[in-house]
């Protein structure tokens, strides 16, 4: 397994372990008092979570692992018996072109929930946040936000994601294309909020490093034809071609290979990183790479995998073991997890109560005891002490934007069957 993780003035591939990018934590502050802890949790709490996570859309693939987290997360809050529950109610993010959450934020908000998890995509959250936190005045936590438009948006507090925005991922995949070699770049880019910054992130951090980006071509969300935009960027004859789109990687990647650029320069992120095993034919992504925040497959605990794939697979759903994808689940698990921990911190399911309590939680405050699941986080909290949740998904530990100041870049590349793997 390799990650990218911060250290010093840039990134290095690393092997073994997932390391972190370590941000700059909010100041400690006065830890809260036993005596307003302890009521924090003499009263038994009923949290409301929403998700608004990609059932339909062009990050469709996204959602199962996702929602896997979330259910997990819920049956081991319940499971506990520290008082609180926890219940979902589940919708649907769909995206831009869909705009499934022009109904489904509405019935949300109408079912009385208490925090939404999600979108999974950066332009999407950026269509209903305004409608979540500043009319509602509902917490909204994101599992797979990475857009740096999101990292200092005016939400009143009520925006929070556990995946690290795209000045890391950004950064980490322009020190990818040096470290393999390559001096020029081409980009493919999805016209949207997400695609735009992480190409402007990619592209300091390439240059930065010496390389040279000789142009790119955008798409928007939902287009068919993409033959223009490849013959744009594959005449420019870069080393290494970018491809940051969702489902439009279908349309793009055989016209890519049609237009003769080898399929081993070609680089993905975490918005198209997936497996086509059903969708090209076999070896036609062999040697490509990818870019996805969070820790890999191979690092995620054979636990969590079992227990999610078997709470899934019980609800009446394909195996997700089978497919091997597990994209944001643990940031997923993560966001259920720490916004029952703030509810019973604060002794509070109202929103702002819970926003308050977050960045205490997620160890961002500083002060807090370690502890690694919702079990004994919640002990800790019940005994009149002040939690910090390292999570599943990495440390978290929040800055005062509500960013996880920690995180890590998974590098993986593609075998001869179109399935990613973790690079060795």
């Amino acid at each position: 397994m390799s990650v990218l993780t911060k250290a010093g003035s840039g990134f290095a591939i690393l092997a073994a372990s997932a390391l972190v990018l370590s941000g700059c934590a909010a100041a400690e502050e006065e830890a809260t008092t036993t005596e307003e802890t302890t009521s924090a949790a003499v009263e038994s709490l009923t949290l409301k979570i929403g998700t608004a996570l990609p059932v339909t859309g062009s990050l469709a693939f996204l959602g199962p692992p996702e929602e896997a987290g979330v259910a997990l997360a819920a049956a081991d809050i319940n499971a506990a018996d520290a008082g609180i529950t926890v219940d979902v109610v589940e919708g649907d993010s769909g995206d831009l072109d869909n705009k499934a959450y022009e109904t489904e934020i509405p019935r949300l908000l109408n079912e009385g929930v208490s925090v939404i998890i999600g979108a999974a995509s950066s332009s999407v959250s950026l269509s209903f946040i305004d409608q979540v936190t500043k009319e509602a005045g509902v917490l909204m936590i994101s599992p797979a936000n990475t857009s740096t438009t999101l990292a200092d948006y005016d939400d009143d507090g009520l925006y929070w994601r556990t995946a690290p925005a795209d000045f890391l991922q950004g950064e980490a995949l322009g020190q990818l294309l040096a470290a393999d070699g390559h001096e020029t770049v081409a980009f493919l880019t999805l016209n949207d909020a997400y695609g735009i910054t992480l190409e402007e992130e990619a592209t300091k951090a390439f240059v930065a490093a010496g390389g040279t980006v000789l142009g790119s071509a955008s798409v928007n969300t939902g287009d068919t034809n993409l033959t223009s935009q490849v013959n744009e960027v594959v005449s420019l004859d870069p080393s290494a071609l970018v491809v940051i789109l969702f489902d439009e990687t279908k349309t793009a990647v055989p016209e890519i290979i049609a237009a003769g650029f080898s399929n081993a320069n070609m680089y993905f992120t975490d918005g198209n990183l997936a497996n086509y095993t059903d969708d090209f034919p076999a070896g036609t992504l062999t040697g490509s790479k990818g870019t996805l925040p969070g820790p890999t497959s191979t690092s995620i605990s054979d636990d969590y995998k079992e227990r999610a794939d078997a709470l899934w697979t019980s609800m009446g759903n394909p195996s997700l073991i089978e497919g091997d994808v597990w994209a944001y689940s643990t940031e997923s698990y993560d966001a259920v997890i720490l916004s029952a921990l703030a509810a019973l911190a604060a002794g509070s399911t109202d929103s702002k109560d819970m926003a308050g309590k977050l960045q205490e939680v997620s160890g961002g405050s500083g002060g807090g005891e370690l502890c690694g699941s919702f079990a004994d986080c919640a002990a800790i909290i019940n005994a009149g002490g002040v939690a910090d949740y390292d999570g599943l998904s990495g440390p978290i530990t929040f800055g005062d934007n509500g960013d996880p100041t920690e995180a890590a870049i998974g590098i993986y590349v593609y075998g001869d069957d179109n399935k990613y793997l973790p690079v060795d």
